[in-house]
């Protein structure tokens, strides 16, 4: 496949518009070895960092948030869009600067190869556009 087919130039161009994301850790995560560090919201009466105390880990919340122009991006500067059918691709023949398809997880092999036909034929992105796509299985 063309370098042009798998990457059309966006129109946004992704800068380092906000810092590092930040990780948040488990309350006691590195007191004990049994607390593994993904995180779960504190549930106790008592607990420090659910009633936001000076000193303790912060929650998430909204503040962390990304800014709107760089929300749900991804890495090529591209929003996704979900294609089920062929006809989903109509839409996004003129706005193929913006958003690029991903085939959903249900469609079948037929349609997939259908589908990533006419994403060529009309300069779409499409980001698993191999994903399933094997004709026939080797034991």
């Amino acid at each position: 496949m063309s370098e042009e087919f798998l990457s059309p130039n966006p129109l946004v161009e992704i800068k380092n518009a906000y810092s590092k994301k930040k990780v948040f850790s488990r309350h006691h995560s590195d007191k004990y070895k049994r607390i593994k560090p993904s995180w779960r919201r504190p549930h106790g009466i008592d607990s420090k960092v659910r009633l936001r105390m000076k000193g303790e880990k912060e929650m998430p919340g909204i503040k962390y948030k990304k800014p709107d122009e760089v929300r749900f991006l991804l890495p090529n500067g591209l929003r996704k869009v979900r294609i089920f059918n062929v006809n989903d691709l109509t839409p996004l023949a003129s706005l193929n600067r913006f958003y690029c398809g991903e085939i959903a997880h249900a469609v079948g092999a037929k349609k997939r190869i259908a589908i990533v036909n006419k994403a060529k034929e009309l300069g779409i992105c499409i980001i698993n556009a191999n994903a399933r796509l094997v004709s026939s299985f080797e034991e």
